[in-house]
């Protein structure tokens, strides 16, 4: 069993000395727990104009908004807002002034599309 992650003061800017690495382009995460091919747990920092395309969840996804905002189809979400999307859902996320969100899935998303 994989030991246990801690990271202290998220919600006081705790994540900016985390270790961040790319993941998409504009967009960085940093793996807090998990595995990279089914449920994992992850904070994504997001720079200002940062997108992830229209994608398809084969599982539950929940992300919090920290820092920033972020929005896709049905609006925009600031520091604080709790987004949930069940399997099967499709969105594509934008963040047209950079957020950090702390996020968790079940599975891996299927992208749909790019650009």
């Amino acid at each position: 069993m994989a030991d246990p992650s801690v990271l202290a003061d998220l919600l006081k800017g705790g994540w900016k000395t985390a270790p961040f690495e790319p993941f998409r382009d504009g967009v960085e995460i940093c793996r807090l727990g998990g595995d990279p091919a089914g449920a994992s747990v992850a904070l994504l920092r997001y720079r200002p104009g940062a997108s992830v395309p229209l994608h398809e969840h084969a599982g539950l996804e929940t992300v919090v908004v920290l820092d920033g905002s972020q929005s896709d189809e049905r609006g925009l979400y600031r520091a604080g807002t709790i987004a949930i999307n069940p399997a099967g859902t499709r969105h594509s996320v934008r963040s047209e002034e950079g957020c950090v969100v702390l996020i968790q899935w079940e599975k891996p998303v299927r992208i749909l599309g790019e650009g």
